[in-house]
């Protein structure tokens, strides 16, 4: 009798990672209308205190009022497209002041003030607040949705939310942001993340701390667990997942690594690494997490920057995906198919 094998999907077509107008379209479709990580409370614990930062060619600063509310808004002044504050973190005096031209917005979003403006007929403040966005927080992690209609960020996570219920992910706190630019498109760097069937070849470190023979992948969309036995002696262990469209989550007994994959434009991607630790950590268990996670980082870029070099070179058009290693790649390119439409 015949055993039927699984299908080898195609992968999506190689112009897909090339083409300077399909990253605007997946700005707009993707990641303006999904949940994206944008900072931790921990880094904005006191009043009057902020992260901004730039998600996907959006600029968005995250701000603690005086009574403990946490707000989200495009850093964007309705003057002339001013910034209220430079990427980072830091603190206001109770009002977000535009670099440019000084006017200022109480953190409820409303214009205060607009500085030595003059009379003018039809100038109504009220219609000037700051663009707010939606922004809500799960165990201290905090996520914004530029979408108005979106629902809310627990039903986006369940899967996540369960699979983590048991871990203490509110003893770790914020430690630092470590940036890295590839050269390579934002799905290119995504699909190498989605899978471990390179690791072998690619992860010597990793390969020996791990069995990638018995790696494996479940997509409980749309976020996606990967999970391999360590071998004797690894320290390795915890949770690996990834949440669509650009987030990896990867907590160990130690520390916990959030991974934005960002693009910055259609053949750059920026990874934004967000440490986190507990307060009792000894500072050298810290430091060799974050030596490992870069050497990773690194042989990642190496490839990835590669593999983008040869789709830009017109050689290689579609390809096919192991039913085997392959299948959160399979569910990540139909998605995107679907959301470009």
């Amino acid at each position: 009798m015949n055993q039927i094998r699984p299908a080898a999907p195609e992968t999506l077509p190689a112009r897909l990672y090339r083409d300077p107008e399909l990253y605007q379209t997946e700005r707009r479709e993707i990641f303006a209308r999904s949940w994206l990580l944008i900072a931790h409370e921990s880094q904005i614990e006191s009043a009057n205190s902020y992260v901004a930062t730039n998600a996907a060619g959006f600029p968005i600063i995250v701000v603690r009022d005086k009574d403990g509310t946490i707000r989200a808004f495009h850093n964007v002044c309705r003057h002339r497209a001013g910034p209220l504050a430079d990427d980072g973190q830091g603190k206001c005096e109770g009002q977000l002041v535009c670099r440019y031209h000084g006017w200022r917005y109480a953190l409820d979003g409303r214009l205060a003030s607009a500085r030595d403006f003059g009379p003018a007929e039809g100038f109504d403040p009220r219609e000037y607040s700051l663009k707010g966005v939606k922004c809500e927080s799960w165990r201290g992690f905090i996520f914004i949705n530029m979408d108005e209609t979106a629902g809310p960020l627990s039903k986006f996570i369940a899967p996540l939310i369960a699979k983590t219920a048991h871990l203490p992910l509110e003893k770790f706190r914020f430690e630092r942001q470590t940036t890295h630019d590839i050269k390579c498109n934002w799905k290119t760097y995504v699909e190498n993340y989605l899978e471990g069937y390179h690791i072998p070849l690619v992860h010597p470190f990793l390969n020996s701390a791990v069995d990638a023979s018995k790696y494996e992948v479940d997509v409980s969309a749309p976020v996606i667990f990967h999970q391999a036995p360590p071998r004797d002696g690894s320290p390795v262990g915890g949770l690996w997942a990834w949440s669509w469209p650009c987030l990896g989550v990867n907590v160990y007994a130690d520390g916990i690594l959030m991974e934005r994959m960002w693009p910055v434009g259609h053949n750059l991607t920026r990874l934004d690494y967000l440490y986190f630790f507990p307060d009792d950590i000894e500072r050298a268990v810290m430091e060799r997490s974050v030596a490992a996670s870069e050497i990773t980082t690194e042989e990642d870029r190496k490839i990835c920057e590669s593999v983008q070099r040869n789709l830009d070179a017109g050689i290689y058009e579609t390809g096919r995906l192991s039913p085997k290693h392959e299948q959160g790649v399979a569910w990540f390119q139909k998605e995107v198919l679907r959301a470009i439409g």
